[in-house]
């Protein structure tokens, strides 16, 4: 178990860098949009590479940051039950739900995504639109984040059959979000 819990740690520390860059990117994508939108109105100047940028930079936070979110259980969870179970009862619904759901569906994205991103590769696709970015970078983020998502899923299943075999304690507090 101490091999594994030492595999969950280095897999969390590479989700807390990857989430810090991408908290970075969110002030990158600011700043580009806020200088785009000031040269576009000072200048009567525009480019698609900037606006495409943006949202490249979008789909970068949030494909980076959801491993992030899961290793600090900020992610979305359907709490029907999860708030007024047990702790003991909140791992097993975690283990349960990273088995049959979180790491199928991930994998199962990271595998269709892969001849998405390589086709684009290969054809050196780029935007349609003039002044457009290659569009294989973008791609490849898909298959990044979806593996990324996966592995952090494996970290979190460690932690919770470590937690409900007394190896570690884990925190199982949710805070459902504001609605």
């Amino acid at each position: 178990m101490s091999v594994l819990l030492a595999a969950s740690r280095l897999i969390d520390s590479i989700s807390q860098f990857l989430g810090k860059i991408s908290e970075y990117m969110v002030l990158f994508c600011c700043l580009i949009s806020a200088g785009n939108a000031i040269v576009r109105y000072a200048f009567n100047y525009s480019s698609n590479g900037w606006l495409e940028i943006q949202w490249y930079l979008f789909a970068f936070v949030v494909m980076l940051g959801a491993s992030h979110a899961l290793r600090n259980n900020e992610h979305v969870r359907v709490d029907l039950i999860y708030g007024s179970v047990s702790d003991r009862a909140k791992i097993w619904i975690d283990i349960v739900g990273l088995i049959l759901f979180l790491l199928p569906a991930c994998v199962f994205l990271t595998w269709i995504c892969w001849p998405f991103f390589a086709l684009s590769y290969q054809q050196g696709e780029i935007s349609g639109n003039a002044g457009g970015l290659i569009r294989w970078p973008v791609k490849l983020i898909l298959v990044a984040g979806f593996a990324l998502l996966s592995l952090q899923g494996v970290s979190e299943l460690i932690k919770r059959i470590a937690a409900v075999t007394g190896h570690i304690s884990i925190d199982t507090k949710y805070e459902k979000p504001l609605q």
